[in-house]
């Protein structure tokens, strides 16, 4: 098996660019792509907006959990893009493009890069962003594999974290929890067997989908957004804190998410745990399901999302039902943060 230390630079853009350049026959903004020194987009018809994140080996992902289960490139390409494209979708816009900076050990077969790719192109056509272009990028070799990608999207009116108003409903698109699941099913190490329901948390984790298209679609009529990928209560609070308001989740309306975690939290929970506490803990805490969390008016809730709580009065504080919950949610530099 070929690895990155038996291959050159070239080498490995050519295992990686012929895949990304047949997902960008599907774009129609990109003017001139991989290639030469800097990547030619057309984004004159609206506002232009830019995010980036990154995720590094044992800090957002391990290659091989306490389960036995390996993260394949595949799975790291479509979470590296799906976190991406969900920050463009939580600003109301329409992703189009992707710019990939990618560190790989000197043992990462040539097979894993190829795997990337096609992970990252495959997430963008699976959630609907199959127009969004893989316009550039970088290649470069360390102690560590980790993913950077910047992502460039485009719309009208960005919806803001700050727009959130009393009265409003607060309303979610996608799931929470579920990921959060997955990520304790990968770290526990006591034999159990996967069954559907399991392996669905396990994937949530892995390959997280986000409701892209609702974003866009449902611009206009919210008042406040953003993308849940550090835990329900903390990116609520995120959107209190910039709104200066306060918000209560019911925790009644959390149900189905619940519902979702229940196996992984009976077979996870420790004797001194209530099951169900910890499912509901995961939906609350739990990050990286890329769901979409918003504002608006009580009485028009788009299609796509469901009411799970309201804005309550000028404040910046998060409760669930009436109550103040302990735990925020994912935090990169509180190793306690959960």
């Amino acid at each position: 098996m070929q690895r990155a230390r038996d291959v050159s630079e070239d080498q490995l853009l050519e295992a990686f660019l012929p895949i990304i350049k047949s997902h960008n026959t599907k774009a129609d903004r990109l003017m001139l792509g991989p290639g030469d020194d800097c990547a030619v987009l057309n984004l004159r018809d609206g506002l232009t907006v830019i995010t980036t994140d990154t995720q590094t080996e044992d800090q957002d992902f391990r290659c091989t959990w306490a389960n036995g289960m390996v993260t394949s490139g595949y799975d790291v390409g479509w979470k590296a893009a799906t976190q991406n494209l969900a920050d463009i979708a939580a600003m109301g816009a329409v992703p189009q493009t992707l710019l990939i900076s990618l560190t790989l050990t000197p043992d990462t077969p040539v097979t894993w890069v190829e795997d990337f790719a096609r992970g990252v192109t495959e997430a963008c056509t699976a959630q609907g962003a199959e127009k969004c272009s893989i316009s550039g990028g970088d290649l470069g070799a360390g102690s560590e594999i980790s993913v950077t990608v910047t992502a460039v999207g485009t719309c009208l009116t960005p919806v803001l974290r700050s727009g959130a108003q009393t009265g409003d409903a607060l309303v979610l698109a996608g799931a929470v929890g579920t990921a959060a699941a997955g990520l304790a099913l990968l770290e526990n190490s006591s034999g159990y067997q996967l069954t559907p329901g399991l392996s669905a948390c396990i994937e949530a984790q892995q390959r997280p989908c986000s409701p892209l298209a609702s974003g866009a679609s449902a611009a206009h009529q919210l008042t406040a957004m953003l993308d849940v990928s550090d835990g329900l209560l903390r990116d609520a609070g995120r959107i209190a804190r910039a709104s200066c308001v306060n918000i209560d989740i019911d925790a009644a309306a959390l149900s189905p998410w619940v519902a979702r975690a229940q196996e992984a939290a009976d077979l996870c929970t420790a004797p001194s745990q209530n099951a169900d506490d910890l499912a509901l803990h995961w939906v609350l805490t739990g990050g990286e399901d890329h769901g979409l969390l918003a504002t608006c008016p009580a009485d028009s809730v788009p299609a796509g999302f469901t009411r799970i709580g309201r804005v309550t009065q000028p404040g910046g504080a998060v409760t669930v039902d009436g109550k103040t919950y302990r735990a925020k949610g994912w935090d990169h530099f509180e190793a306690t943060a959960r």
